[in-house]
């Protein structure tokens, strides 16, 4: 029997890996997923730059707003804690199409501040395209302070008063909690938005693993080739053969996925560049530092090998869920039909992970992280935030390896009247007799 099974899986996997497709893809992966980490140096390369910033040319008609306008734009900037958030600010007396018709400054704003007898202030933004949402909100923040502080001058304040009144506040956070930092507070943030992301290579394996058995399976099927297979192994075997061959092929591409990310930020680090986008001031090397000198990063050390002992148990289990509804399936086609609920279950699990930081304390998202097929997405994300005990994940862990005895148990007899059944007639009555057969 474990020759057989050898030599099975043996087969199987090379029919995967061993092919020039498996080559492409994995070259086509790298290239993809190296290009998106460095995303900023390829598009730097073709004229684009994140770390300009966004050229303004004031023109003051009211001979008052420019340089508290400059001020505000500094501490604005000081606020985010990011330079290449702030605006370049230029004084000029041209026309606004004489600037923005040369080619130099075709992309530059020009911002033209007068009074305002009613308001204080009014402004008008010239640009030659659209202008970015983001950019235009934070633009607009600092007009709006500017004409506050103009506002507050003509009041005949104290300056030190009106210093006082316009300087920004300082919040400084104490958490209550014995068991929580306030300094983890940033990193526990981090985490709820990039963790989610981390998790959707297992999502997309998922998939892609059930899609896998079925295939197979229904090809073998297609091609009556399961009838010399069957003549020569039980169906106990040809199943086992196809869990742990689909599920190695699995673990070696969620590896090279896994590769080619630490390659890519290798070449980002040696290209020496910092965040991704302009949007945000996060470094990876200094957030990774940061996060391994946090609670956070301690609780990764048993978080990560439960994470991946939850993901491994549920690879284990989809394929026996899919190898189940293959066997009752007699073409692609009405696998295809079968598989769509499951994919609507890793989904729900993905965005509920997604959701999770959000809903804090939602009721509804933790009964689901017990639920097995979703856990593996959901629970190591609350464990994460720290909306799920160990205790808990153990208990999650539990309910999977219940689930994948069931499926054993119940799942076999499925599977030995089903895989030579080229018929789809009365197939739910066979599949109900052979689970109450020995």
């Amino acid at each position: 029997m474990k020759t057989k099974l050898k030599y099975l899986v043996t087969v199987s996997l090379n029919r995967k890996i061993k092919t020039k497709w498996f080559v492409i893809a994995n070259i086509l992966l790298f290239i993809l997923i190296a290009g998106l980490i460095n995303a900023d140096s390829i598009i730097k390369t073709f004229g684009g730059d994140f770390s300009e910033k966004q050229e303004i040319f004031v023109i003051d008609n009211s001979n008052k707003a420019l340089e508290i306008f400059k001020k505000q734009n500094e501490e604005y900037t000081s606020l985010l804690g990011d330079e290449e958030s702030s605006f370049e600010i230029k004084l000029t007396g041209k026309k606004p199409k004489d600037i923005l018709k040369t080619k130099k400054h075709k992309d530059a704003w020009v911002l033209v501040l007068d009074n305002d007898k009613e308001n204080v202030l009014s402004a008008k933004l010239i640009s030659d395209g659209y202008i970015n949402t983001t950019e235009y909100a934070a633009l607009s923040s600092i007009v709006n302070n500017t004409k506050s502080q103009i506002a507050l001058a003509e009041t005949n304040i104290d300056p030190n008063d009106l210093a006082k009144i316009s300087g920004p506040v300082k919040i400084e956070r104490e958490v209550l909690d014995k068991d929580k930092k306030s300094e983890d507070e940033q990193m526990q943030m981090i985490m709820s938005t990039v963790f989610p992301i981390f998790i959707l290579p297992f999502f997309a394996l998922t998939i892609f693993l059930v899609q896998m058995i079925g295939a197979e399976v229904n090809d073998e099927k297609t091609t009556r080739g399961m009838e010399i297979i069957i003549s020569n192994v039980s169906p106990k075997v040809h199943l086992l053969s196809k869990i742990i061959s689909s599920n190695l092929f699995v673990i070696i591409q969620g590896v090279l996925l896994f590769v080619y990310g630490v390659i890519g930020i290798y070449i980002r680090h040696i290209l020496g560049n910092g965040s991704i986008t302009n949007m945000t001031s996060l470094d990876i090397g200094t957030t990774i530092s940061n996060l391994m000198a946090s609670d956070v990063g301690a609780q990764l050390v048993y978080i990560i090998p439960l994470a991946l002992i939850m993901m491994l148990l549920t690879f284990i289990a989809y394929s026996l869920l899919a190898g189940v509804l293959a066997s009752m399936t007699t073409n692609i086609e009405d696998f295809q039909q079968l598989q769509t609920p499951i994919m609507v279950v890793s989904l729900v699990g993905y965005y509920l992970a997604v959701m999770a930081g959000v809903f804090e304390g939602s009721l509804f998202i933790k009964i689901f992280a017990f639920i097995p097929f979703i856990s593996a997405i959901l629970a190591p994300c609350l464990l994460v935030l720290g909306q799920f005990s160990i205790i808990e994940f153990i208990i999650a862990i539990i309910l999977v390896i219940i689930t994948i005895f069931l499926l054993v148990k119940y799942g076999f007899k499925i599977y030995k009247q089903g895989i030579l059944n080229y018929s789809s007639k009365d197939l739910w009555k066979k599949m109900f007799k052979a689970l109450k057969s020995k």
